[in-house]
């Protein structure tokens, strides 16, 4: 028989439970706001002592209300943080079970994409999302088998809270981690957001394709592409962690066309610039729009990328020189319609130039003796100084430095003193570059 203690307590949480029932919604706003208060941070036996052994009489009674009335979104953030008292507490898979039974994550991932539903009942959705999948690799599972992968990367792309959207990073982070059967998808999910509109979504998604890329390890072919047009963004966050993705992705199969890929951007297409051109002819304002073209954008963020490769690893500067991406520098630097493309191909060629005896003297050759002082005394601040005439003769240079050096080896010149400094671990393999055609490349 029970003691007159223990039929108290159950007394007390019939009445508890009595008055939850027979509430309205305000009633349940305090209600929910007393639970959290004193609740917060309890383990789930503290949370069995506090409802007299019955605390899943109350979660199933929060688990139905939101089931009722989260498509309206009233109450909603007190609720799921309730909720997620019960699923975070220390021993509490008994409640995640009973939360899961009844469709918890179908409800959670469906908040996501509802557009009546506040900012922050979605943050907390996204939370109680963590809470689940951090519980081990068949919850993980449970989220992607669900369509969680493209539910969160569309809020993501869609959420305008950098606060939310950082949550959302942390829930991503932890389904490519310990979750082998989907670890793809959601690697796939990531690179799939790069395109979206929003920098902040484009910065977090770039952050965790650098750890989901290692969790992975195979390459997909679409991520060369799509982290190459990510170089477009006018913000420099989101080229950063662009730039450092592509440092990370040149240890794996696709270091060749991702390297060919850097180089064509410092020359971009003729019908791209042609459509700038025609727009000035008939639209004034189009002058003020030149310095964010995103093609102009691209060449600039490809010389930037390309001088901290270069810089980084000689064995990439060697095999960019086959590239041709000396000639493309040049030309970027001829561009007088975006100054930051000069700028920073102006850093970048000067890297080449003080490490590459050869390109050195290819490079004073084809700029002439006025030109070339300009550049060795001030590279950065080159394009302040230069006029029309020398932006000319870097923008139609034929500057050819994998001919030079196939000549050199011809004629059986030491490569160590035209590439730079004799170090057998800079001097790489190029015979896979220099069986190119040239002139294509120009």
């Amino acid at each position: 028989m029970t003691s007159i203690k223990e039929q108290a307590a159950i007394s007390r949480l019939l009445s508890f439970l009595q008055e939850w029932d027979k509430a309205g919604k305000v009633k349940r706003s305090h209600i929910l706001d007393s639970f959290i208060e004193i609740n917060q941070g309890k383990t789930a036996p503290e949370l069995e002592q506090e409802f007299s052994q019955g605390a899943s009489l109350f979660l199933v009674r929060l688990t139905t209300w939101l089931r009722i009335i989260y498509m309206t979104g009233s109450c909603l953030e007190k609720l799921l943080r309730s909720i997620n008292i019960f699923l975070s507490a220390v021993s509490s898979n008994r409640y995640l079970i009973e939360f899961l039974e009844v469709g918890g994550v179908l409800t959670l991932l469906e908040i996501l994409g509802l557009e009546n539903v506040k900012e922050e009942d979605k943050k907390e959705s996204v939370k109680l999302l963590q809470v689940i999948a951090n519980s081990g690799r068949k919850f993980k599972e449970l989220i992607c088998e669900s369509y969680g992968v493209r539910s969160i990367a569309e809020f993501l792309a869609k959420s305008k809270s950098e606060e939310t959207q950082e949550e959302v990073q942390v829930l991503l982070d932890s389904l490519v981690h310990g979750n082998p059967k989907y670890q793809n998808q959601v690697y796939k999910g990531l690179i799939a957001l790069l395109p979206c509109a929003s920098p902040k979504a484009q910065q977090l998604s770039l952050q965790t394709l650098r750890t989901a890329q290692s969790v992975v390890g195979t390459i997909h072919p679409s991520i060369v592409d799509c982290v190459l047009k990510v170089l477009g963004t006018m913000h420099l966050e989101v080229q950063y962690e662009a730039i450092e993705l592509i440092k990370d992705l040149l240890g794996y199969d696709v270091r060749r066309p991702l390297l060919q890929g850097l180089v064509a951007l410092l020359t971009p297409p003729a019908k791209e610039t042609s459509k700038l051109q025609r727009k000035i002819l008939t639209d004034a304002s189009a002058l003020q729009l030149t310095g964010h073209l995103p093609v102009f954008l691209q060449q600039a963020a490809a010389a930037k990328a390309i001088g901290v490769l270069a810089r980084r690893d000689l064995a990439v500067a060697e095999e960019m020189l086959y590239l041709h991406v000396v000639h493309r520098l040049m030309t970027a630097m001829g561009n007088m319609d975006h100054s930051n493309s000069q700028r920073l191909a102006s850093l970048a060629l000067q890297f080449f130039v003080q490490t590459f005896p050869l390109v050195e003297e290819q490079v004073h050759q084809a700029m002439g003796e006025e030109l070339y002082q300009l550049f060795a005394s001030n590279a950065e601040n080159l394009y302040l100084k230069m006029d029309s005439i020398q932006a000319d003769i870097l923008a139609s240079n034929k500057v050819n430095i994998p001919k030079a050096l196939r000549l050199c080896s011809v004629s059986g010149s030491n490569l160590s003193l035209i590439l730079g400094p004799d170090d057998p671990d800079h001097l790489v393999c190029v015979a896979d570059f220099e069986g190119e055609d040239d002139e294509s490349q120009e």
